[in-house]
C-alpha cells in the first residue's frame, strides 16, 4: 500500500460588517482557488501544521476552534492524500509569506467562496461550515503531562512534580496551545498539573494559572458522578472567557468527555498523559470534541 501524503490547512474566516467571510488563495502553479492548505513537515502535529500553512499562504495568524472534516483523493501518481482541516478565526492581518506559492487572496461569502473554490472536496467542507452556529467558546482539555510512578513518590501525591518526559510533554502542549490566544487558564489543584500549564502561561507573559478543585480526580469512584457534575458547572461559568485551557486528570477526563457528549461508555474517551481534547460549544451546545 503506498503511504498517505498528509498534508492540513485551515477554513479561515472574518467578519465584517454584518457577514462572516472566508479566505481563498490562489496559487499560480496551479491556477485555482483553494482553501489555504500544505504538506505537514516530519512529525509535525496536524493543528501545528494548518496554522503554519495558513499563515505563510494568507499572512494571518489565526485561533484554531473546530476540526473539520477531513478530505482525502488520490495524487497525480495515484498515492493517496488526506487533508485535515480546521476552522479558525483570523486573529491578525500581514504579508502573504510565500508569494512565489500563492499570489491572490480573496475574502467572499461563504456561498461565493464555495462557487468559485476549484474543487468539489473544499466545497463541501465549505457547504458543512455553512450548516454551522456561531462559535461562542472553544476550551483545550489537557491531561497533566507525565509525573513518573506514584509507587515511586514518597510525599503526598498532590506535590508528586512532572518528570523530564512530562517536561518536555508540557512544552509541547505550550507550542500548540499558544495559538488559542486562551483568556483563562485553569489547573487541577496537583502540582503537576499547574506545572504542566507553566510553559504556556510564560508563552503568554505570565497568565496567571487558576486552581481548581472541580478538575481534580476524585478519591473514590463512587464519587465520580458528583465530580463530573461540578466540572460541567465550572466549565459553563468558564465559557464566558471565550477561550479557555484547562489541566486535569486522567480519572475524570474520559467520564467527563463522556457526559458531554451525551455518551454511556467513557472508555473511549481515556487520554494519554500530556494529550488533550479540543472541544467548541456555540451557547450550549458542544460543536465537537476532537484529540489533540
Amino acid at each position: 500500500m503506498k503511504d498517505v501524503e498528509r498534508a492540513a490547512g485551515g477554513v479561515l474566516y472574518r467578519r465584517a460588517a454584518d457577514r462572516v467571510e472566508v479566505c481563498l488563495v490562489h496559487r499560480p502553479r496551479y491556477d485555482d482557488w483553494s482553501l489555504p492548505k500544505g504538506k505537514l513537515a516530519g512529525g509535525e502535529h496536524p493543528l501545528a501544521g494548518a496554522l503554519r500553512e495558513v499563515e505563510e499562504e494568507t499572512g494571518a495568524a489565526a485561533v484554531p476552534q473546530l476540526r473539520l472534516p477531513d478530505t482525502d483523493y488520490a495524487l497525480p501518481d495515484g498515492r493517496p492524500k488526506n487533508v485535515a482541516y480546521w476552522l479558525m478565526a483570523a486573529a491578525s492581518d500581514g504579508p502573504v509569506q510565500d508569494p512565489a506559492e500563492v499570489d491572490e487572496l480573496a475574502w467572499l461569502p461563504l456561498a461565493e467562496a464555495a462557487a468559485r473554490c476549484t474543487y468539489p472536496d473544499e466545497r463541501t467542507v465549505l457547504a458543512g461550515v455553512a450548516a454551522l452556529p456561531p462559535v461562542t467558546a472553544v476550551v483545550a482539555l489537557v491531561r497533566h503531562a507525565r509525573a513518573g510512578e506514584r509507587k515511586n513518590w514518597a510525599g503526598r501525591d498532590e506535590l508528586r512534580p512532572i518528570d523530564p518526559v512530562g517536561a518536555k510533554q508540557a512544552d509541547r502542549i505550550a507550542a500548540l496551545l499558544t495559538s488559542l490566544r486562551p483568556r483563562r487558564l485553569v489547573a487541577a489543584t496537583p502540582l503537576r498539573c499547574t506545572q504542566t500549564l507553566e510553559p504556556l502561561a510564560t508563552a503568554l507573559g505570565d497568565r496567571p494559572i487558576v486552581r481548581d478543585a472541580a478538575f481534580a480526580e476524585p478519591a473514590r469512584p463512587e464519587d465520580v458522578p458528583a465530580r463530573v457534575a461540578a466540572a460541567r458547572a465550572r466549565l459553563a461559568e468558564l465559557r464566558g472567557f471565550e477561550r479557555v485551557v484547562v489541566c486535569s486528570q486522567g480519572k475524570l477526563m474520559p467520564h467527563l468527555l463522556a457526559s458531554l457528549l451525551g455518551e454511556a461508555d467513557h472508555r473511549p474517551f481515556k487520554t494519554p498523559k500530556g494529550d488533550g481534547w479540543l472541544l467548541t460549544w456555540s451557547g450550549e451546545t458542544l460543536l465537537g470534541a476532537s484529540r489533540l
